[in-house]
């Protein structure tokens, strides 16, 4: 994407008003409003908060609330240029429960409050498989503290990825954490009994890796709260 494409959706973001980005400073110093508040003041109803973490270019997000009108739905990722596509899109559907949020996810638990978020997915991330990006790796532990301090008591975590690396090194640690592994996939099309949020959803790079015949794997887990 030319530098200059990327202005002009980073300008029409802007006028979106289904994108909200603060600055890190606000998010640090607690000056961001909608904190505690997103279902009050932001979509105005008690729906579940669901998030999608990286989302991308927002087709996951954008296709979970069309599924699921009685959810809200919030994409987050720090690269705005990318979801500008999910919001307008959600703004061209009239979608009233989609939200894109620019921030790090490493902020996540300062965006929301506790109890606020009733499910998280992640889709696709980068496993990071080199040892020194640990820390970057999405379901490692010091991620699922920030996520357990956000999610209600029962609340749901989802994995959709194609690394078969990232599959194992969560499963892995959920089990030797003591996390609630509900249901495990290693590839969703393959296997029956994989929900229809998880198959009936196809993003772009995500039909490319089917096209190399790469699985798709699935896991659905809950945080245990000791």
């Amino acid at each position: 994407m030319g530098s200059k494409n990327k202005l002009k959706r980073f300008n029409e973001n802007l006028t979106f008003n289904n994108v909200l980005q603060p600055t890190r400073g606000e998010v640090i110093s607690g000056e961001f409003e909608l904190k505690g508040n997103w279902n009050k003041n932001f979509f105005k109803n008690n729906n579940p908060i669901v998030l999608e973490l990286g989302c991308g270019k927002g087709e996951y997000t954008v296709a979970l609330a069309k599924m699921n009108p009685n959810k809200n739905y919030i994409g987050i990722d720090i690269k705005g240029a990318r979801f500008w596509r999910g919001a307008k899109t959600a703004l061209e559907e009239n979608r009233n429960n989609v939200a894109f949020l620019r921030t790090q996810i490493e902020l996540i638990d300062y965006c929301f409050a506790e109890n606020e978020v009733a499910e998280i997915w992640i889709t696709f991330p980068d496993p990071q498989i080199k040892y020194k990006r640990t820390k970057h790796r999405m379901t490692n532990s010091e991620f699922l503290k920030r996520y357990k301090k956000i999610l209600q008591p029962n609340g749901v975590m989802h994995l959709k990825t194609d690394s078969e690396f990232m599959h194992g090194y969560t499963l892995g640690l959920l089990h030797g954490e003591g996390h609630e592994v509900e249901y495990a996939n290693h590839n969703i099309y393959r296997n029956e009994g994989a929900p229809e949020e998880v198959t009936g959803i196809q993003t772009f790079y995500e039909s490319q890796y089917l096209e190399q015949n790469k699985p798709i794997t699935y896991i659905r887990f809950k945080i245990s709260k000791h």
